[in-house]
């Protein structure tokens, strides 16, 4: 168990960096502790299979590694399956592909809050063991870990507030660019960072939806940069990139934010063209989450039944140190 605890908290400060505000992140994953959780090596014989949204984002990489960590310790076997695309029907044929390829857990990051359940509840009815991770669908499931977006799209919308009063604008028109209106995760982003303008004299246009994929954000950044926007948020790492890249190009001209953390988020933030990102923590997702389907599959119990991974602001300043 020690080294369990020791190999979340190693995830967590390569994950965030050791310098930057996190919140919500080492004590709400040890809540997972008060559950009577696997041991090393008590995975043998299990097959957990991760499927996620789709494969383009880093985020999902950093989500597999922990997952693989778990595995390795553990000693399940160990997979991850994706759709090409963000795409319901794709989604469902992976997890009917993992049932079928013996899984006795799945991991499941949903692409929309319905669109799957039908295929989760004949899994469910086949035995196989169901953990939500980052995204959820409605059905139930055994233990639920993620971010609270909600509270997440707050901390970005208030980031990006600050920094407009720091540059002396009290007003004027916002962007979004974002992924789906399907992605329950992604809309409490949205929803987030439209409380953190209530009261103000800011208007937030509506949201631009593009998947997604940065280069589509990109044309939607631009176009909100010349309709005259003082501000722009993308609400996962490819509408992030999208929307730094647009600034970028422009010369950066407006306030921008994102959520997810990749290479090419970093970089933005260090060129100036975002003024920060919400870093999540998927790696704890996937790790955490294996030790909850091993528990599960042995009977132990699993409390609570939902754990927030946290999410972590990262700066240039925090970068530069």
């Amino acid at each position: 168990m020690k080294r369990r605890v020791a190999a979340i908290v190693t995830m967590v400060t390569a994950l965030a960096l050791s310098s930057v505000t996190a919140f919500a992140a080492n004590d709400a994953m040890l809540a997972g502790e008060t559950g009577d959780l696997a041991k090393e090596g008590e995975g043998e014989g299990q097959k957990v299979i991760l499927i996620t949204i789709d494969s383009m984002d880093q985020h999902w990489v950093n989500m597999d590694k922990g997952c693989q960590a778990a595995a390795d310790e553990l000693g399940c076997e160990y997979k991850w399956m994706a759709p090409e695309k963000k795409d319901d029907a794709q989604q469902i044929e992976q997890v009917n592909n993992a049932v079928a390829d013996g899984a006795t857990a799945i991991l499941i990051a949903a692409n929309g809050p319905d669109a799957i359940t039908s295929a989760l509840q004949e899994a469910d009815e086949a035995g196989v063991v169901i953990v939500q991770v980052d995204s959820f669908n409605n059905y139930d499931c055994v233990q639920k870990l993620g971010t609270d977006n909600h509270s997440a799209g707050k901390t970005a919308g208030e980031q990006v507030l600050a920094e407009l009063k720091n540059r002396g604008i009290e007003e004027g028109q916002i962007g979004i660019v974002s992924v789906n209106t399907a992605t329950q995760s992604t809309l409490d982003r949205e929803a987030g960072f439209h409380e953190a303008f209530e009261g103000t004299d800011f208007e937030i246009l509506e949201t631009q939806y593009c998947d997604g994929d940065a280069a589509r954000s990109k044309d939607a950044a631009t176009n909100f940069i010349s309709q005259g926007v003082v501000a722009l948020f993308g609400a996962n790492e490819g509408s992030c990139v999208g929307v730094g890249s647009a600034n970028s190009e422009e010369g950066n001209p407006v306030v921008a934010a994102g959520m997810d953390k990749s290479d090419s988020v970093l970089e933005l933030i260090k060129s100036g063209a975002l003024i920060c990102t919400m870093a999540q923590n998927p790696d704890v997702m996937g790790y955490e989450g294996v030790y909850a389907a091993i528990t599960a599959i042995n009977g132990g119990t699993l409390e609570p039944e939902y754990i927030d991974t946290g999410v972590s602001i990262l700066t240039a300043e925090d970068l530069a140190e």
